[in-house]
């Protein structure tokens, strides 16, 4: 094989399903999982003669993630007409945002796998409305629902600034987490809230010459998986034909395909459309938007800190790990509650281990969040406090947290009945350790030996003391108590 070098090239289309409880130019609900065709109108069905208003939640929301974005926010935009026809979109034409989008040139900051960051350019924001979802289950024919028709749908186009797969799971997942945090999606891809559509070529240097692959859009992904995976594959195909065929970019040579995930392939499905060929024109039947000062200072006030920044914030603040600081800012309201329990005193490293190995557990089976659970802020940090104490034991706690959020009760209440407060008078203690190394001198013996045997021979007695104990001593004070004995 002839060695090259080369660089893969990704941009990024992501569409986001805004949770606005009505579509975006009509007054249909947004239901999810509601009988094929039952919420539409005459509005989102295309009818002649009908006229649209806009949603103000939904520009709102748009502008308030284009802020998030960093982006430039014009106080001026239009609607436009984009043209053609599908069979999930009745009116020959979609409503969107052509040459004026309501947010352009930002950024957002991704993390990598070396523990820095990279900084991804934002194109443009814009809204439009979605077209309807085609069903080719029934048998030899296709149905259309026109529920999903006239959704509201943020479109966020990124530069081409992604060089690998991992790059671009990495910022699909941070931006999942951002919508998120402001509220304005939910974000669930099995219920298609995101969809991903990569652009992809590779630059190739060969000779010292540069060549460019054709770009391939390859169309609505909606798991992070299939979004990492479809550009790992594209880029070993595009090599290959490359160094097969010799075949470069050309004027008109963009394609789009789809992604096959059980056999894991790129399919081709048609040569991509320019912007011509979609015939924007200004819409007729909406205003301009003009974005005053006040109504931009009213959205802005929206604003949170973001989850990327609020994850490195814990690491440096309260000294967690990566992963956990992750875990925590997965949701906001994770986060927030966090913060609130360690304002009430929890220690943070504690407070974060209760938190990712119960609270989240026991939240995940019922189907809510931690703070719903019904345990304060208050409560958590005072069980928090206990653990730190040596009042109850790590291992514990978490039978602690579980009765917690089953009965209501405060912690050191059930504590108490549930007969886990531990043990820490030295005196009586010591009692216990001196039978223990009675019973076994050869492990007393191998402690005293030092050697390989030696750590686990002491953590062999450690573990005879709570038995006998039937775990309520305190294993702090255990430890100490042998490393006198033993010294």
């Amino acid at each position: 094989m002839v060695e090259v070098d080369y660089k893969v090239i990704v941009g990024l289309e992501i569409h986001v399903q805004l949770c606005t409880k009505s579509k975006m130019f009509c007054g249909c609900a947004v239901e999810f999982g509601a009988e094929p065709n039952s919420r539409v109108c005459p509005v989102c069905l295309g009818m002649p003669g009908v006229l649209p208003v806009m949603n103000k939640q939904a520009y709102e929301y748009s502008v308030l993630t284009a802020m998030a974005l960093d982006c430039r926010i014009p106080t001026f935009t239009k609607w436009d007409r984009k043209s053609y026809y599908y069979p999930d979109l009745p009116k020959n034409y979609q409503i969107s945002q052509y040459d004026l989008p309501l947010g352009e040139n930002g950024f957002i900051e991704i993390p990598l796998e070396s523990g820095k960051t990279k900084r991804i350019g934002i194109i443009r924001a814009h809204l439009e409305e979605d077209a309807g979802k085609n069903l080719h289950t029934a048998g030899s024919f296709s149905q259309v629902d026109l529920n999903r028709t006239g959704t509201p749908l943020l479109e966020i186009v990124t530069e081409p600034d992604m060089n690998s797969g991992a790059e671009v799971r990495a910022l699909a997942v941070e931006l999942q987490r951002m919508v998120r945090f402001l509220g304005v999606s939910e974000a669930d891809m099995q219920k298609g809230h995101m969809r991903f559509e990569p652009n992809i070529n590779l630059a190739i240097t060969k000779d010292g010459v540069e060549y460019r692959t054709s770009i391939v859009e390859i169309k609505n992904l909606n798991s992070f998986r299939a979004l990492e995976r479809s550009v790992n594959y594209e880029e070993r195909r595009q090599l290959d034909d490359f160094l097969e065929t010799g075949k470069v970019m050309t004027m008109g040579s963009k394609t789009t395909r789809g992604w096959d995930d059980e056999r894991e392939v790129s399919v081709l499905q048609r040569e991509k459309e320019e912007a011509h060929d979609y015939r924007y024109f200004p819409e007729p039947d909406l205003v301009p938007v003009k974005l005053t000062p006040q109504w931009q200072a009213e959205i802005r006030a929206n604003l949170c800190e973001l989850p990327l920044k609020r994850q490195m914030r814990y690491i440096e603040q309260y000294k967690l790990s990566d992963y956990d600081a992750g875990v925590l800012t997965a949701e906001r309201s994770t986060a927030d509650f966090f913060e609130q329990v360690v304002e009430a005193g929890g220690e943070p490293k504690r407070v974060c281990n209760l938190l990712t190995q119960t609270g989240l557990k026991i939240a995940n089976e019922r189907g809510c969040g931690v703070s719903d659970l019904g345990v304060s802020a208050k409560s958590v940090g005072r069980l928090a406090a206990m653990v730190e104490a040596g009042k109850v034991g790590a291992g514990s706690s978490a039978t602690v947290f579980e009765a917690m959020a089953e009965t209501g009760k405060e912690p050191e209440r059930l504590a108490e009945e549930l007969n886990l407060i531990q043990k820490s008078d030295a005196d009586e203690l010591e009692a216990v350790v001196q039978q223990v190394l009675a019973e076994n001198p050869n492990a007393v013996q191998d402690v005293t030996a030092g050697g390989k045997k030696s750590k686990k021979a002491r953590g062999f007695l450690l573990g005879q003391v709570m038995q006998k104990t039937k775990g309520q001593a305190n294993p702090k004070v255990v430890s100490e108590i042998l490393a006198k004995k033993l010294a």
